[in-house]
């Protein structure tokens, strides 16, 4: 049984740049482990991340949440970053190469580095 959907058009995006992040990693109140999570697609203040359908923590996200994520870097002289981030829009796809998942898109908000 599939929840029901949240979604919200995506905020527009500028500022600073995500093109170097490979994913995402987050705690949600309620829970006592970290979920790490790939990035799918990215803006400049904007990511997409993929979140398999039997994910527990899809239960707990809404539209509208504000998290404390690290993003990890793909090179390994930029550091991890941990920022402020909201929840944009949860959206299911049952198509294509990506079926089976959902899309979070995460907007950051404010910047602190590690």
């Amino acid at each position: 049984m599939r929840r029901q959907i949240q979604t919200r058009e995506k905020a527009g995006c500028s500022g600073i740049g995500t093109d170097d992040y490979y994913s995402a990693e987050f705690v949600v109140d309620g829970l006592d482990v970290s979920y790490q999570f790939r990035i799918w697609e990215k803006a400049p203040k904007a990511v997409t991340v993929l979140v398999k359908e039997n994910s527990g923590i899809l239960q707990l996200l809404k539209v509208g949440d504000l998290l404390k994520v690290k993003y990890y870097s793909s090179r390994s002289v930029y550091p991890s970053e941990w920022q402020k981030t909201a929840v944009r829009h949860i959206t299911w796809n049952d198509e294509g190469r990506l079926r089976g998942h959902y899309l979070v898109g995460l907007e950051i908000i404010e910047t602190a580095r590690e």
